[in-house]
């Protein structure tokens, strides 16, 4: 027997309202859905004052208040933009709520935020102007949304610790997960392209390889410790979520997925909320998804990957002036992968997190032997350095060979360049990388600069 069609919650994107969700509730009403169990969210997004983490404690009130569903019913959902991030976070924050949520469509979700975010409200003002159906209202912009949304966010690489990448998985095959099914628009703004400098690679707003659940991380770990096998310094967890469907849709940006669905989408969407068990989720991934291996050469003349670095100390304090290179080495030389460092974001509020968006067909890192990592990174000061394995600015004895806290080494990351298992290039995701060095006080060794006793 067919399992009974479960009340919908529609979220909404930032600085928008339910009036951007009126067509999927038509959509929904054509396709046999009662009009009376679609409830379609609305939040402020523009206060200055208000979070990510406000409004999906405000999205749970307005649960049980407004849309009058009792405290463990369960239904399904339909996300857009930052609408994904409050419907994660609404269930991370208490464990059974994971129960309720069913079946999740996230219509080009901010997962991993937006390289509009960091624009600042002159930039996007500009760019929106006469195009208000797409853009914000700019008497207020929203500050901690939008430092939440900005590529690289603490924000977005916390919550993806808590869901994406726990242990055990949120998004898994037990009967209490939710299904998530990811869409997102092949198409940009043209009009916005014409007028500013582009992003490749995005639906307008937010980026093909940082929309989807598909995810891992990654830990290189250069502090001294009494190792010396590169392979032993590199801690790779598993792909998470790997069954989680991202569709790439061709012909609909960010706005557009919205406002003018095609009926390819309406039809996959409407087949997704039918789907009643993991057996059926794993099917519909394997038809439909755009990571399968039979669609990735169809979607694009170029495939890109993103990835979020985070440069901690051995305390976990923060390295906010680092440089990371990808790259090959010859002769014992080092021949930097330039396409890898080209589109690099430090993120506002914390520079020691980084995204990198990167042309995996440009960079062609299968046409190289070794594939190694080179690290810098600077303390601003003569008293203290980072420094740790593989270091070329500290002599055999320990001491600097430069007096400005300067400090640069590299890592076999060869490995992952073989290993199937490992594969450290994989188009249409996001991996999270953290980087681990030492901070002493110079020199590292015997009497240092920073403290001594008369």
């Amino acid at each position: 027997m067919a399992m009974a069609r479960l009340p919908i919650i529609l979220i909404h994107g930032y600085s928008s309202s339910a009036r951007a969700l009126h067509r999927w509730r038509d959509i929904l009403v054509d396709h046999g859905y009662d009009a009376t169990t679609i409830h379609l969210g609305e939040y402020v997004s523009l206060s200055n004052e208000i979070t990510i983490k406000d409004i999906a404690e405000g999205f749970d009130r307005a649960l049980r208040i407004r849309a009058g569903l009792d405290s463990d019913e369960p239904f399904d959902a339909i996300v857009h933009s930052t609408g994904g991030l409050v419907i994660r976070e609404w269930l991370m924050t208490y464990a059974p709520r994971r129960a309720r949520l069913k079946r999740m469509i996230c219509l080009a979700p901010a997962t991993f935020g937006s390289p509009m975010a960091h624009k600042g409200r002159s930039w996007l003002g500009a760019a929106f102007k006469g195009e208000k159906q797409l853009g914000p209202d700019f008497v207020e912009a929203g500050d901690l949304v939008l430092s939440g949304l900005e590529l690289g966010s603490r924000y977005t690489w916390e919550l993806a610790h808590r869901d994406l990448l726990a242990d055990p998985p949120v998004y898994d095959k037990t009967p209490e997960s939710p299904f998530p099914f990811v869409f997102v628009g092949l198409e940009d703004y043209g009009w916005l392209r014409r007028q500013f400098a582009g992003e490749p690679a995005t639906d307008g707003t937010v980026r093909w390889a940082g929309a989807g659940f598909d995810s891992r991380k990654i830990t290189l770990d250069l502090t001294q410790q009494r190792r010396v096998d590169d392979r032993a310094r590199i801690a790779i967890a598993p792909w998470a979520n790997v069954a989680a469907p991202l569709v790439l849709v061709p012909g609909l940006n960010h706005g557009t997925i919205l406002s003018e669905p095609s009926d390819d989408l309406v039809e996959m969407v409407t087949s997704a909320l039918a789907v009643e068990d993991i057996d059926g989720y794993v099917a519909w991934s394997r038809s439909h998804s755009s990571l399968e291996s039979d669609a990735l050469s169809q979607i694009d003349a170029h495939q890109w990957q993103e990835f979020v670095m985070h440069a901690v100390d051995e305390r976990g304090d923060p390295i906010s002036d680092y440089y990371v290179d990808i790259g090959t080495v010859r002769d014992g030389e080092f021949e930097s992968l330039e396409d890898f460092s080209l589109d690099t974001h430090a993120f506002t509020d914390d520079p020691s997190f980084r995204c990198f968006h990167v042309d995996l067909t440009d960079l062609d890192p299968q046409a190289h032997d070794t594939l190694w990592l080179r690290l810098t990174a600077l303390s601003g000061t003569e008293l203290v350095a980072y420094y740790g394995a593989g270091s070329e600015t500290f002599t055999a004895s320990g001491e600097p060979k430069s007096e400005d806290g300067k400090w640069d080494a590299k890592l076999n990351l060869t490995p992952l360049l073989h290993d199937a298992e490992m594969k450290f290039f994989f188009p249409y995701t996001t991996t999270l990388v953290e980087l681990r060095l030492n901070r002493e006080p110079l020199p590292p060794a015997g009497v240092n600069r920073l403290m001594k006793f008369a």
